[in-house]
């Protein structure tokens, strides 16, 4: 296995990288663009899975970096819960809800794997 020297080595991080870019993607959809507060929030969650992967990357600690990674586990959750209220609202279609409900679920399949390792490393 390669040393990981930087977050952006990490899967997970590139991953969530991948899943914020399809978020702000689908945001600019013309009726989607129109709802500030989804769109501003599904933006935010969607960032914050990358960015606390990042910010607990540099935590100090193992216990710290998995605080953080399950920080950003439960914002690609969020992710998916508002994908089903832009559904609801005919902001995206089933098709589109899929393809990025599945990235976020790779996304979190890849947290996970990083918090069994960083806890497997702590014994």
């Amino acid at each position: 296995m390669a040393r990981i020297e930087r977050f952006e080595d990490l899967q997970c991080w590139q991953k969530a990288r991948e899943l914020a870019n399809r978020v702000y993607e689908l945001t600019r959809k013309e009726k989607f663009a129109r709802d500030f507060e989804l769109r501003d929030q599904i933006r935010r969650a969607a960032g914050s899975v990358m960015h606390n992967i990042a910010e607990g990357f540099d935590a100090g600690s193992n216990a710290e970096f998995i605080r953080f990674l399950k920080m950003a586990r439960r914002s690609a959750s969020e992710v998916q819960s508002q994908l089903y209220l832009a559904l609801d609202q005919d902001y995206i279609t089933e098709d589109e809800l899929r393809f990025v409900y599945d990235l976020a679920t790779e996304t979190k399949r890849l947290i996970n794997g990083m918090i069994a390792y960083l806890r497997k490393s702590s014994r």
